[in-house]
């Protein structure tokens, strides 16, 4: 039986395929969230904290995040 991978981090591509924004939009929002956790340049940003953070359903995002 093959166990279904699941992501942890988000990336600028899944949020502009959430939002409907573009990938610059995107990739800002990214860097404001970090900011605002207080996150390093290099550390990611998980779906949780994305969704903590814009105030959107993890079950709804949850789908829209792909591989």
């Amino acid at each position: 039986m093959k166990t279904e991978l699941k992501r942890v981090c988000i990336y600028p591509k899944d949020v502009q395929r959430i939002t409907g924004k573009s990938y610059r939009y995107a990739r800002l929002l990214l860097i404001t969230i970090k900011k605002q956790l207080n996150k390093q340049e290099h550390q990611f940003v998980s779906i949780e904290e994305f969704c903590l953070y814009t105030g959107l359903k993890l079950e709804l995002v949850q789908p829209l995040i792909v591989g």
